[in-house]
């Protein structure tokens, strides 16, 4: 349970493919102009990477070694082919919003870097954890661009009117500039809160404070 939840923690938190190893940025910065479409994307990439990650776990001592990249893809490319039509068949206006960067799955560099740095060699239970932790990092950080976007761009969160009708949108941020503007000034803020954190502990140990009880730093005002 706790290697499941460490696995969790690494992919919304400590490893966020877009906020820390700032992966997948094709689609990341194309489809986040609104928070529908950031979250659909999400779903789908989370689905993807689990059942990928399940096959090549399975699969990981069946595969040959100089062959396994291409395996990974046909494998991966399967699922992405499933989930298009099932979108295709079920939610016809987000399939036809999110378009290209469906098939483009097929090479999310989030998926196959997971399928070659853990599903291969580990079992499938912690396989799917790990995909399970990635997907909804990738999912949470795409929502969050995408809210901000959408409620700046456009007024709205998921099309609902947030913002007073006397609010004029700035246009700006549901074009490709707001993308890099929005995810410059979150991760400047990311890297900000994980600073002071770092700072807050290296002064508790050089006072002998016991840290190992904080969850979030502890936060202390400690005089020079």
């Amino acid at each position: 349970m706790n290697s499941a939840i460490e696995r969790l923690k690494n992919g919304i938190i400590t490893e966020n493919p877009t906020f820390v190893q700032v992966l997948a940025m094709c689609p990341t910065l194309a489809v986040t102009s609104s928070a529908k479409n950031a979250i659909g994307m999400g779903i789908a990439t989370t689905v993807v990477l689990i059942a990928s990650n399940l096959a090549i776990s399975i699969l990981r001592k069946l595969i040959p070694s100089k062959i396994r990249i291409p395996a990974y893809i046909v494998i991966i490319a399967s699922f992405v082919t499933v989930i298009e039509f099932l979108m295709h068949g079920y939610v016809p206006a987000l399939y036809k919003s999110l378009g290209i960067f469906i098939p483009l799955i097929v090479v999310n560099c989030v998926i196959l870097g997971r399928a070659e740095a853990y599903a291969s060699k580990n079992p499938p239970i912690a396989s799917i954890f790990d995909a399970l932790g990635m997907g909804l990092g990738f999912t949470l950080s795409l929502t969050i661009l995408g809210i901000v976007r959408e409620l700046l761009g456009a007024g709205t969160v998921f099309e609902f009117q947030i913002m007073p009708k006397a609010y004029q949108p700035a246009s700006i941020m549901v074009l490709a500039p707001g993308a890099f503007f929005t995810l410059g000034i979150l991760m400047a803020l990311l890297n900000w809160v994980n600073l002071r954190k770092a700072e807050d502990k290296s002064k508790c140990k050089m006072l002998d404070h016991d840290c190992s009880k904080c969850s979030m730093g502890c936060g202390r005002v400690i005089e020079s």
